[in-house]
């Protein structure tokens, strides 16, 4: 490695950088600390004069007794929304990472005809904001749709499933095929020619070695289909947390602190995911700077 390729940025610069990435972080700080506290107090909090709010933890338990108002009687399963939140991101997270990591593997060894064609598409793909195709992802469901209502019930996870997971796809497809590209063809051939087939060289050679780009993807897809809310609210007929949170926000009943419960759990997975893999996600990044 030369001195060159080594960026020093002096101290000042680094002083001023802190202080501009802190300065446009505060009003989404501020944003997620006005949540946080609303869901333990007794009224939304609007501003950080707490003169008039009381913190309890009764929001959080009607929460998880399913009470969306404290008056009226109304109750709602929030433990199955979260059951259906987790079913969608699992089933994003998995379908994304094992057509990502075949899709990747085959296009960095195999060279065949239209393969730059085909990496373009998806990167046009990946650019398109998913709900400008919301219209005809719409229009396929109606043409496979079941007319049995239980059928159609488990028929919408399945549908909300793949369709999400196709816009993650291309760019997973994309990291592996970075990923594939860095390991050396020597390794593969080594397998081959000891008797081992194309997928278990895939599956016990090569996935390992790239196994941060794999558990990066998985958690990617399953954020995606943990946050996802217009796929999930056109398609399926169950609802999920992101549901709960939008159906209420305007309901006459609602009592916003438990609401704003609701939203600090909706928000928890995300939270402990990208702390959790903040080291992987700085290898990712550093490998990709490096391609």
């Amino acid at each position: 490695m030369n001195l060159s390729d080594v960026e020093v940025r002096s101290k000042t610069k680094q002083v001023i950088y802190s202080i501009v990435l802190i300065a446009f972080s505060i009003p989404v700080l501020m944003a997620f600390s006005v949540l946080v506290l609303s869901s333990f107090a007794s009224q939304m909090v609007t501003n950080f004069d707490f003169s008039k709010v009381r913190f309890t933890l009764r929001n959080w338990q009607l929460l998880f007794q399913g009470r969306i108002a404290i008056t009226g009687g109304l109750r709602e399963n929030i433990f199955l929304y979260m059951f259906s939140t987790a079913i969608v991101a699992l089933g994003v997270a998995l379908v994304t990472t094992l057509v990502g990591t075949l899709s990747g593997y085959a296009i960095s060894r195999i060279k065949f005809k239209g393969r730059k064609f085909l990496l373009l598409m998806m990167l046009m793909l990946h650019a398109l904001p998913g709900s400008i195709l919301i219209v005809g992802v719409y229009f396929l469901y109606r043409i496979w749709m079941p007319t049995n209502l239980n059928a159609l019930r488990y028929f919408s996870f399945f549908y909300v499933v793949f369709a999400r997971a196709a816009l993650e796809v291309p760019l997973s497809v994309w990291l592996m095929k970075g990923f594939f590209d860095l390991l050396p063809w020597e390794i593969e051939w080594s397998a081959l020619i000891d008797g081992a087939s194309r997928l278990k060289t895939w599956a016990k050679i090569m996935l390992p070695l790239i196994k941060p780009g794999v558990v990066a993807i998985l958690i990617f897809g399953f954020l995606a289909g943990w946050q996802d809310i217009i796929y999930v609210r056109t398609f399926l007929i169950d609802k999920t947390l992101a549901t709960f949170i939008e159906s209420n926000l305007e309901a006459e009943m609602a009592y916003m602190p438990l609401l704003a419960a609701a939203a600090t759990l909706y928000l928890l997975p995300t939270v402990f995911f990208y702390i959790s893999s903040q080291k992987l996600l700085f290898k990712v990044y550093a490998g990709g700077i490096r391609r």
